[in-house]
């Protein structure tokens, strides 16, 4: 397995607020762009999205409280294990906000999603530091 972490961000609002943002797949699709949503799918437990030509599928594996929201893979191409991590900073409305992917890609797999995997982690932690909105 290949691991993946996101880098660090601290965000505006409190562990309970940015946990409440993730528990349900469905505000996933607020954060993709608009022209993007029609890619995804989701209900309270799972996601979909198509991407090039690929389903890739998550689904909860395990909610924590207001610290932890695990996801495994649910009809994709590769088994793969994702953790969103929610650490309070000791500030009243401030969280450490990272992410934890585990993926089990083959050569070619990892040639063509490897960096953009990487990449993907960071700029989701960029835009929830920057202020990101959930509609």
């Amino acid at each position: 397995m290949l691991q993946y972490k996101s880098k660090h961000g601290v965000v505006r609002k409190s562990p309970f607020e940015l946990y409440m943002a993730f528990v349900d797949m469905r505000n996933f699709q607020a954060m993709i762009p608009q022209d993007k949503r029609d890619m995804v799918t989701a209900d309270y437990d799972t996601i979909k999205v198509s991407v090039q030509g690929y389903e890739v599928g998550a689904k909860v594996f395990s909610r924590t409280p207001y610290s932890r929201i695990e996801l495994v893979d649910y009809g994709a191409p590769f088994a793969f294990k994702m953790s969103f991590c929610f650490d309070a900073t000791g500030a009243p409305y401030e969280t450490d906000f990272s992410i934890q992917v585990e993926a089990d890609l083959n050569f070619m797999m990892k040639m063509m999603l490897g960096n953009k995997i990487q990449e993907a982690l960071d700029k989701i932690v960029d835009g929830l530091v920057s202020g990101i909105k959930f509609d």
